[in-house]
């Protein structure tokens, strides 16, 4: 095991942002030698945009055990299909994208890595090519063959969890299961101890309808379906505070009584975080047999070539994918 933990960044959709901000990593293992970065990319890719962007840096091919140097950027050349345009999406680079995440994860499970950290990816380009892709997330718990995972946003001073996640808010209702709550609780609850070191975490839950139901005048779920399991993972000893009203459930005083908040569904939860985070918050999911980070932005297509992406969020997650994998290594 190398004496550094090995974060594996994928550099994402080769027409957006992404490359960019993983130029800008070597700015942060400057600042950060505690980890060797790896950018997972078409090493010719990063030198055009370096190039492009008049940025100075240093490639060097990835080789595992040697260790990092300051100024240079370690890359594992994956080859793009085509050659890519800064702004320009191109359905013949889907399956380049998709096998950055394929190659980190490979690394991740060998222990060649100890956590990915992805860039942005386009769905809807990868769609285009004819391969169903939902998201990361959703991409990541097929490959691992993990039932369940969970999307948690950090950042702002908030950590969000979500009982489901890219669904349109006609379908949530259904999707809000006694079991999908239970198992997400669950996951919630282990991961909070794993990846962040609160062994007994508190959980503020939300109600799935306004007032969180209004005592069933406005919806039955919160009766129905989440008051139970909540009081049934309490008599497991699990600290959960709710069914709140997702209104008030964001104010500090209800955020002071918590570690973490579940929301029922996408927009309930991150609407808050991003406004509280925006730029700067990163994407965890949890549930997975490894670790993964991300950033919480798209590919910014219209900023892509410009040199004006913003690497904040990357950084983030780069230094919080640290933080986990370092807990997460065994102790001497």
């Amino acid at each position: 095991m190398p004496d550094f933990p090995v974060i594996a960044v994928t550099s994402g959709e080769p027409a957006g942002i992404g490359p960019e901000i993983c130029l800008r990593l070597v700015e942060f293992a400057a600042k950060s030698p505690a980890a060797h970065i790896v950018i997972l990319a078409d090493r010719h890719l990063i030198a055009e945009r370096a190039q492009a962007l008049d940025f100075p840096v240093v490639l060097r091919d990835w080789t595992l055990g040697v260790p990092s140097s300051a100024g240079l950027l370690d890359v594992l050349h994956v080859p793009l299909a085509l050659a890519s345009q800064a702004g320009k999406l191109d359905p013949a680079n889907s399956p380049y994208v998709l096998q950055l995440l394929d190659r980190a994860l490979h690394g991740c499970r060998t222990g060649e890595f100890a956590a990915m950290v992805t860039a942005p990816v386009h769905k809807g380009v990868i769609n285009d090519a004819g391969v169903a892709f939902t998201g990361h997330t959703e991409y990541l718990a097929e490959k691992t063959g993990t039932p369940r995972v969970v999307m948690m946003l950090a950042g702002g001073g908030l950590r969000v969890a979500l009982v489901t996640t890219h669904l349109p808010l006609k379908d949530v209702a259904a999707a809000v299961t006694a079991e999908a709550l239970e198992q997400t609780l669950r996951i919630l609850h282990a991961d909070m101890g794993r990846k962040y070191g609160i062994a007994a975490p508190r959980i503020l839950v939300a109600g799935l309808n306004p007032h969180a139901g209004e005592g069933g005048y406005l919806g039955r779920e919160e009766i129905d379906v989440i008051a139970p399991v909540l009081e049934s993972l309490r008599g497991e000893g699990m600290t959960l505070i709710g069914p709140l009203p997702a209104d008030t459930m964001f104010t500090p005083p209800m955020l002071a009584r918590g570690d973490c908040v579940l929301a029922m569904y996408h927009d309930q939860g991150l609407t808050a975080l991003k406004y509280a985070s925006f730029g700067h918050g990163i994407n965890v999911t949890l549930g997975l047999p490894i670790i993964r980070t991300s950033v919480d932005h798209g590919t910014a297509l219209e900023l892509a070539g410009s040199g004006r992406a913003d690497p904040g969020s990357l950084f983030v997650a780069v230094e919080q994918a640290i933080e986990m994998a370092q807990r997460a290594r065994p102790s001497p």
